[in-house]
C-alpha cells in the first residue's frame, strides 16, 4: 500500500509540536509527503504553493483559528481542491456542525482515534 499513497501530500496545521511530530511520523511511515504549519498565519499562502491533496486542520490555534483558515481557503479557487479535515479536540456538537457547514469534508476528534486510525481514515478518503 505504501507505494500507492506516495503521490499524496498532506498538510497538517496544528500549534502543538508533539501532535505535529506524531502525525508527521505516522503519515511518512505510510508513504505520504508531509508539510506542516504551526499557525494559521501563513498557512493559506503555503497551501496555495504546496498544493496538498488533503489538509488536516486544528481548530484552536493562536491568532487565526481553524474555522477562519477554512473560510479563507473557501475564498481561494484552489486547483486541485484539497480535502479539508478538522483534526482537533474541540469536539462540541455545535463545533462539528459549524466545521462541516463551513465546508470541511470531515471532522475528526483527536481523542477518539489513534494516529494510525487517522491515517487509515485519510487513506480511505483519498481512494
Amino acid at each position: 500500500m505504501k507505494e500507492h499513497t506516495q503521490k499524496f501530500k498532506v498538510f497538517i496545521i496544528d500549534d502543538d509540536p508533539f501532535v505535529l511530530d506524531m502525525y508527521v511520523l505516522k503519515f511518512k511511515e505510510e508513504g505520504f509527503e508531509v508539510v506542516t504549519a504551526s499557525s494559521g498565519k501563513n498557512a493559506v499562502l503555503r497551501i496555495k504553493e504546496e498544493k496538498p491533496n488533503i489538509i488536516l486542520l486544528d481548530v484552536i490555534m493562536p491568532m487565526i483559528d481553524g474555522f477562519e483558515i477554512l473560510r479563507s481557503l473557501q475564498k481561494e479557487n484552489l486547483d486541485p481542491k484539497p480535502k479539508i479535515i478538522f483534526l482537533t479536540n474541540f469536539g462540541q456538537k455545535e463545533d462539528v456542525e459549524r466545521g462541516l457547514q463551513l465546508g470541511a469534508d470531515d471532522y475528526i476528534i483527536k481523542a477518539h482515534f489513534t494516529p494510525r486510525e487517522v491515517v487509515e481514515k485519510i487513506k480511505s478518503l483519498l481512494n
